[in-house]
């Protein structure tokens, strides 16, 4: 039987007790990136040599949008899902048989890789850092990734092997100082009362608490017209904005209002002003059927206890909003919409994986990314002593057998 004729069992594994993913994508201290080996066999004949020319290893990221899948609509088609896949970084060649030879017949291969995720450094405003794994509901908008590799079996035709691979982003984490200062907006209306809104902190995960701080104000130059202003409710919402092709050439922006508090007032506006404290908790899914067991993910999307966060894609942009409008009377209505940030993670989460993140900063500091010091490549061939031992098989006599320890 030819080696051409065995087609090759591929595989990729991480590293022992890992997963493919090393350090925190986001985060350029952590040095993001892929370990792992693809390890070749043959597929049938247990012991058949496989003939193999060339084996390469590369990222891919797919993405798509479908604005209207969450629609029914029954006067016209909807408009077709847009989808695109790109590399991610470069692809890595790990085997080439030698010149002159259309393939290398071997029994084994493990060939170790590492993929470097692109990371931006400060100042660096040309690296673009892929976006995380996403799917959201009714599949409106989705970014996938996959670990292709590509194997040369002769002059047969090419043959690639996806595995899915889950990305996180962790540069969102409300853990980080940046989103732990006060953020403030104000609005006026009529030049008569200002309403004003302010976070102690804005990023937020699934199930955190919210605390919006209102204050309606009178203009002290306008006091006569202020003293007839009634305040008669004021409503909190977080609003989720998707932007489709938001560097296309047609735009479409979705709102979905995730959660909303009203504060009925029905008084009038007092000279000193008027403050409250809206309390909200950013809507959290859950991950446990009725029985209390952890429900299972899908392959290529993390298990998040929220739909959707804080993302920009190349097909889509997710972005969030703290909105509080203040109906008046005598005056117009007001309102002020402040931006957050919405991390995947909870504020726990976010605190438990910042030592974890520490460490992964330190084990990147000694990695050298132009050589990156992988571990040898194994390549058993037919002819090696004990070449057999590595399928679990040997000879005894002039016939195969299971290879007993």
């Amino acid at each position: 039987m030819s080696e051409l004729t065995i087609t090759a069992f591929v595989r990729v594994s991480g590293p022992p007790n890992s997963n493919f993913l090393v350090g925190y994508p986001g985060i350029s201290a952590t040095l993001p990136r892929i370990e792992g080996k693809v390890e070749i066999r043959p597929a049938g004949g247990v012991s058949a040599p496989v003939g193999i020319s060339y084996v390469c290893i590369g990222l891919y990221r797919r993405e798509s949008i479908h604005p209207h899948a969450d629609k029914v609509l029954s006067n016209h088609l909807a408009a077709p899902r847009k989808d695109i896949r790109d590399l991610v970084g470069q692809e890595m060649r790990l085997f080439q048989c030698s010149p002159g030879k259309p393939y290398e017949s071997v029994l084994a291969m493990d060939l170790p890789f590492v993929l470097f995720i692109p990371f931006a450094r400060a100042g660096d405003d040309i690296v673009k850092v892929p976006p995380a794994s996403l799917q959201l509901p009714s599949r409106v908008a989705e970014t996938y990734y996959e670990l292709v590799v590509s194997v040369q079996q002769g002059h047969a035709e090419l043959k690639k092997y996806p595995f899915p691979v889950p990305l996180c982003r962790y540069d969102t984490l409300s853990t980080f100082g940046m989103y732990n200062r006060p953020e403030s907006q104000e609005r006026v209306s009529d030049h008569v009362v200002t309403l004003g809104t302010s976070l102690s902190r804005w990023s937020f995960g699934p199930g955190d608490p919210v605390e919006i701080f209102v204050r309606l104000t009178p203009n002290p130059d306008w006091m006569s017209k202020a003293r007839k202003v009634s305040i008669s409710r004021i409503v909190a919402t977080i609003e989720e904005q998707i932007t489709y092709n938001p560097e296309g050439d047609e735009p479409t922006t979705k709102v979905n209002k995730l959660i909303q508090k009203k504060e009925v007032v029905g008084q009038k506006l007092p000279d000193k002003g008027y403050m409250t404290t809206i309390n909200l908790q950013f809507p959290a899914k859950e991950l446990h059927d009725s029985d209390g067991f952890l429900m299972r993910g899908k392959p290529g999307f993390p298990l998040h206890a929220i739909a959707g966060f804080t993302t920009t894609a190349t097909l889509y942009k997710i972005e969030y909003f703290v909105s509080v409008k203040a109906h008046l009377s005598s005056c117009k209505d007001i309102q002020v919409r402040q931006k957050i940030i919405i991390s995947p993670f909870d504020h726990q989460t976010c605190m438990d994986e910042m030592e974890a993140i520490e460490l992964a900063a330190r084990d990147a500091y000694h990695i050298n990314i132009e050589n990156p010091m992988l571990p040898a490549v194994t390549i058993i061939r037919p002819n090696d002593p004990n070449a057999l031992h590595c399928l679990g098989m040997t000879m005894v006599g002039n016939k195969r057998k299971l290879l007993i320890e």
